[in-house]
């Protein structure tokens, strides 16, 4: 038989707390609602912030640029070890066989007591002549014995040199790794900035970016006696010249403008800051360091821009992380950072600290 209950009825409080609730719901969609949207950073916000992280990723590339440095020339100091341990060790072995040689000699003269020998022998004379062999045939085993103990001590500082120098360059490989990722993340977190602005934002940038690039092209132009002097690495008007080999470097450097700013590139296609201008001057016949830094010390400090010349390395920043060549009139020729390409710029853009005269 089917129960004629009637449905049991909601709890008073249970209703009320349902419904404020629910009110309280509403209230906070409302507010969400009316709430203002989160301001997107403006067009310029964004080109500040971007390049902030780019000096900071040159920064780290500057340091990844000397571990790597440091990781080449730990790995040829390696091979060398390892090529004189090699050698040392067939050296050691040649020695060894030499003594063994001996050993089989004195062995075959017989264990018989010398003066039954000379007793028994039917030609004392011949007898005495072998006396007198085996007697240096020990002289020659003291002295290989001397050889091989000194090889073997050799050859034990060797390896540990090798062994040392074989920890360092795992330490300086890690570094340069970790260098490289922070590198890597702080352009990562360059684009992620630059694609929250529209196409158009971005085209406007670059566009800005082209007029000041030429504007700096034109005004190192006119610093030259020649409208094309630019190109030729003339001197500027009321300045000087480098030498033949300063000139030639900085031909170099010029020869490629438009090239693309890339990390850790030291050319032909791409370079960046110092590998422009190891590069540069690697075409003119002259070795200089790889890092900004220690190009910072390559050559004779010049303090005050007016007595810069054209072709002098420029350095910037406190901590020296940029370098580029001075172009005259007040520009620079360098590579910039990721996203631009090797061009002109005023030096004042950046915080000049001196010049190097190589």
């Amino acid at each position: 038989m089917a129960s004629h209950r009637r449905p049991k009825q909601p709890n008073r409080a249970r209703v009320t707390v349902l419904t404020a609730t629910a009110a309280a719901a509403v209230a906070l969609t409302s507010q969400a609602a009316n709430a203002a949207p989160s301001e997107k950073p403006s067009k310029d916000e964004v080109k500040s912030k971007v390049d902030k992280l780019y000096e900071e990723a040159e920064k780290a590339s500057e340091k990844f640029n000397g571990a790597k440095e440091k990781q080449q020339k730990l790995e040829k100091q390696v091979d060398r070890l390892q090529d004189k341990v090699a050698r040392g060790q067939d050296d050691l072995n040649d020695l060894r066989s030499g003594l063994g040689s001996l050993a089989s000699a004195q062995y075959r003269s017989g264990g018989i007591d010398p003066s039954v020998q000379l007793f028994l022998s039917s030609d004392p004379d011949s007898y005495l002549d072998k006396a007198s062999a085996l007697d240096q045939l020990s002289t020659k085993q003291a002295e290989a014995l001397k050889k091989i103990q000194a090889k073997q001590r050799t050859l034990a500082q060797q390896r540990k040199e090798a062994s040392d120098k074989l920890a360092d360059l795992a330490t300086t490989r890690e570094e340069l790794g970790k260098k490289k990722r922070e590198v890597q993340g702080k352009l990562g977190e360059a684009q992620r900035l630059l694609n929250t602005l529209s196409a158009q934002e971005r085209a406007a940038l670059k566009a800005k970016e082209d007029r000041a690039s030429r504007a700096a092209e034109r005004k190192a132009a006119d610093a030259s006696d020649t409208p094309s002097g630019a190109s030729k690495g003339e001197a500027p008007k009321g300045g000087a010249k480098g030498s033949g080999r300063t000139m030639s470097a900085y031909a170099a450097a010029q020869s490629k403008i438009g090239s693309p700013y890339v990390y850790g590139a030291s050319g032909p296609s791409s370079f960046d800051c110092s590998g422009l201008t190891s590069w540069a001057y690697a075409q003119a016949g002259v070795s200089i360091p790889r890092t900004s830094q220690a190009q910072a010390n390559a050559g004779t400090r010049i303090y005050s821009q007016s007595d810069l010349k054209v072709g002098d390395l420029v350095i910037f920043y406190g901590d020296l992380h940029h370098v580029g060549f001075y172009a005259g009139n007040g520009q620079v020729l360098h590579a910039p950072r990721t996203g631009a390409v090797v061009r002109y710029e005023s030096i004042n853009n950046m915080p000049y600290q001196f010049g190097v005269r190589i």
